[in-house]
C-alpha cells in the first residue's frame, strides 16, 4: 500500500526496538532521513555514574535566527508480552487505517509527523528560508533522563546553538487532535522516608523498637498535608505515597527498618527549595519516641514552569485551528516531560498526538492523525518563519 511520508517514517521508526536505553536503530533511521535532506547531523553519547550510556541525536539546517527546535525521544517503554498484542509491538502493522506499535503515539509518531513537515518545508523554501530548524532527539526520556536532553542541551549550547522556541512532540491531546497545547507543567519532587528501630523477637517487644508505628505516624502527617488550592494557572499540588516497604518475610521478627516513598506534583505556589523545607518541617514535627528518621530527596526533581511566549503559542494555535477547526486549550495538566529541561534555554510548549493508548498494549495511531499533525507542524513552520 502507498503510505504518506509521516506514516512511512512512523512505521520505520516503530520497527526499531528502541526500548530505553537501547538505540535500536531508531536514531540511525532518523539520521539517514535527515542527512539525505541536507541536515547536519551529530550523534552524541553521554555517560554518568550508575546509569547506562545513552545515544542522542542533534540535527539542524539553515542558519541564523530565529532558531526553532523540535524536541522528542525515540526510546520507548517495554512492550510486555508479544502475544498480548494484536500485532507485534515492533512490527509497524497498519490495519484499517491504524498504525500499531510501541511508540506509535509516545512519541515516534510525533517525530515522524514533524520530520515529514520539516522536510516538506525545507524542500519548498530551500535552505535559505530565513532561520534554523533543529531536531533535539534523546534516547533517555522514558528512563532516568540523566544522559539525554539535559546533557544534549548543554552540548548544543557549547556548540554555539541558541534556541528561540521549541515544540516537544509529546502526545498532549486527551481525546482528539487539536484538544490541547501544554504551555506549562507542574514540578515533580520524589522522596524516601526511612525509620530505623531495633530488630527483635515479636514475643519480646521490650527488647526491640518497632519502626513501623513511627513510619505510620510520618505517613499520616504527609497524607494530611494540604499544600495549596491551585490557582488560575495550575491545578492543586498533590502528594502521593507510592510504596511502603519493610522487607520482612517473618511473622516472629520485629524489623529494624521501615521505608516509604512519595511523589509530589506541585504548582508555582512553591519553589523546589520551599517545598523541601515544608516537607522536612512537617516530618520533623512528628514525635517518633526516640526512633531515627532519615529523609532523602531524589535528584531528578523538577521545577514547575509556565510559557507565555505569545508568538510561539499564537502560531501553533492558529495552525491547529486552521487544520482541525478546533481552538486548543492551553493546559498545564498531566505529568512531566523533557520540556522541564528545555524551558531553561528557550520558550517551550508541547503538542503532539492523542495520548489514549500510550504505554498500553496495542498502542496505535490513526494514519489520518499522523498526516493532520504533519499538516499542523507544516503550517506552523510557514507562519513562524514568515
Amino acid at each position: 500500500m502507498s503510505l504518506s511520508p509521516a506514516s512511512a517514517i512512523a512505521r520505520d521508526l516503530i520497527r526499531c526496538p528502541s526500548v530505553t536505553p537501547l538505540e535500536g536503530g531508531a536514531l540511525t533511521e532518523l539520521e539517514s532521513l535527515l542527512t539525505n535532506a541536507g541536515f547536519r547531523v551529530d550523534r552524541v553519547t553521554f555517560q554518568d555514574e550508575d546509569t547506562p550510556d545513552v545515544e542522542n541525536l542533534f540535527a539542524s539546517i539553515g542558519s541564523g535566527a530565529p532558531h526553532f527546535v523540535f524536541a522528542g525521544h525515540t526510546d520507548v517503554v517495554p512492550a510486555g508480552a508479544d502475544a498480548d498484542w494484536r500485532h507485534g509491538p515492533f512490527e509497524g502493522a497498519i490495519e484499517e487505517g491504524v498504525l500499531f506499535g510501541r511508540g506509535a503515539v509516545d512519541m515516534k509518531g510525533g517525530i515522524a509527523s514533524f520530520a515529514a513537515a520539516a522536510l516538506d518545508f525545507v524542500k519548498a523554501q530551500g535552505p535559505g528560508f530565513g532561520g534554523t530548524i533543529s531536531f533535539l532527539i534523546t534516547g533517555d526520556e522514558e528512563g532516568p533522563a540523566v544522559n539525554g536532553t539535559v546533557k544534549l542541551l548543554e552540548w548544543a549550547e557549547a556548540q554555539g546553538h541558541k534556541f528561540d522556541a521549541c515544540i516537544v512532540g509529546e502526545p498532549t491531546n486527551p481525546n482528539i487532535l487539536g484538544d490541547a497545547i501544554k504551555v506549562g507543567r507542574r514540578g515533580s519532587l520524589s522522596g524516601i522516608v526511612t525509620v530505623t528501630g531495633v530488630q527483635g523477637h515479636a514475643a519480646y517487644p521490650h527488647l526491640a523498637d518497632n519502626p513501623i508505628p513511627g513510619l505510620t505516624r510520618l505517613m499520616t502527617a504527609l497524607n494530611g498535608l494540604k499544600l495549596d488550592d491551585g490557582n488560575e494557572r495550575f491545578q492543586p499540588s498533590n502528594l502521593e505515597i507510592v510504596t511502603v516497604d519493610v522487607g520482612n518475610p517473618a511473622f516472629n521478627v520485629i524489623p529494624a527498618r521501615a521505608e516509604c516513598r512519595f511523589n509530589i506534583r506541585y504548582n508555582d505556589t512553591w519553589t523546589l527549595g520551599s517545598l523541601k523545607a515544608k516537607i522536612t518541617e512537617t516530618l520533623e514535627a512528628v514525635d517518633l519516641g526516640g526512633l531515627q528518621m532519615d529523609l532523602t530527596f531524589k535528584r531528578d526533581a523538577s521545577e514547575s514552569f509556565l510559557t507565555k511566549d505569545e508568538t510561539l503559542i499564537a502560531a501553533l494555535s492558529d495552525a491547529i485551528k486552521k487544520e482541525t477547526g478546533r481552538t486548543p486549550e492551553l493546559s498545564t495538566g498531566g505529568g512531566t516531560s523533557d520540556a522541564r529541561f528545555i524551558k531553561n534555554y528557550c520558550p517551550v510548549v508541547e503538542f503532539g498526538l492523542v495520548g489514549q493508548t500510550m504505554h498500553k498494549v496495542d498502542e496505535c495511531v490513526a494514519v489520518d492523525d499522523l498526516d493532520c499533525l504533519a499538516a499542523i507542524y507544516r503550517r506552523f513552520l510557514t507562519s513562524y518563519f514568515s
